[in-house]
């Protein structure tokens, strides 16, 4: 399977993701699965610029990312998952992509979250999304940057 790594972090590409994350998983293509931002050029030419030099870089729809997942496009690489938001793990799951560990690195505060870790906020469906991803059989950790500590997400969950 191509998917070395998968993550949530609604910042998408920025420092941590493109230097320290995509350097110590030796990934070849980092992939944004977002459909808003697949359809927005000006975000894409952003995330273009931030991708480490021989990285490739894909950002597409979910549904269109399962095809591409399934279909064994990538299988040649070392694919880098990052979404905005669990809602998008959620509709690869369902689709048949394979997700056997979700880090959840980053959620910002928002409208009706609860702050859960320093850098993470959940909403109540949040928490849900999450609790069937790990019915589906998902580890879930949390994993700010990879020389740090994992911390068992499913106990955070556990708690709520």
């Amino acid at each position: 399977m191509a998917i070395i790594y998968v993550r949530v972090d609604d910042r998408l590409i920025h420092g941590q993701v493109a230097n320290l994350w995509t350097t110590k998983l030796q990934a070849t293509r980092i992939m944004v699965i977002d459909d808003a931002v697949a359809q927005n050029e000006v975000e894409k030419v952003a995330l273009k610029m931030a991708v480490p030099a021989g990285v490739k870089l894909s950002v597409l729809p979910a549904e269109k990312a399962a095809q591409n997942i399934l279909a064994g496009k990538y299988d040649s690489q070392r694919v880098f998952i990052v979404v905005r938001d669990v809602a998008m793990l959620v509709e690869l799951a369902k689709a048949g992509v394979p997700l056997p560990e979700i880090n959840v690195g980053n959620l910002a505060k928002r409208e009706n979250t609860k702050q859960v870790l320093k850098s993470v906020c959940i909403t109540p469906e949040e928490v849900t999304l999450l609790r069937w991803l790990k019915e589906q059989g998902s580890k879930l950790i949390a994993q700010k940057v990879p020389n740090e500590e994992k911390v068992d997400f499913e106990q955070i969950l556990a708690g709520l």
